[in-house]
């Protein structure tokens, strides 16, 4: 059993057609999720990608680091095998993809 309060998903890439490609809606692959069912749960939730960064910049709590977050919020499932679309607060980067994102188990819809 883990102190943590959130799960593990992983940032698969950016929503697509044929052609063009939409960077504003993020595909992300929840540990665990198997189909469409299981991703009511997540609905709502928010996600966070963690990085850290070159210069350090102040924090909440005041002392500065190199840590930084991106965060989102999935809208909806997308397609049969557990995907499900998330909205950042500001697109995350190309270099990004294949990387982890933290599921936060709030705020609760139960």
């Amino acid at each position: 059993m883990t102190d943590r309060l959130w799960c593990k998903a992983v940032f698969t890439g950016y929503t697509r057609g044929l052609r063009n490609q939409h960077e504003n809606t993020a595909l992300l692959k929840i540990e665990g999720v198997k189909d469409k069912k299981e991703t009511d749960f997540y609905i709502g939730k928010r996600f966070a990608y963690v990085y850290k960064a070159k210069r350090k910049t102040q924090t909440p709590r005041g002392e500065p680091n190199k840590t930084r977050v991106i965060w989102g919020k999935v809208t909806r499932p997308h397609g049969n095998s557990g995907v499900v679309r998330a909205i950042f607060k500001t697109n995350l980067p190309s270099k990004a993809i294949g990387r982890r994102v933290r599921v936060m188990m709030y705020p609760s819809r139960i």
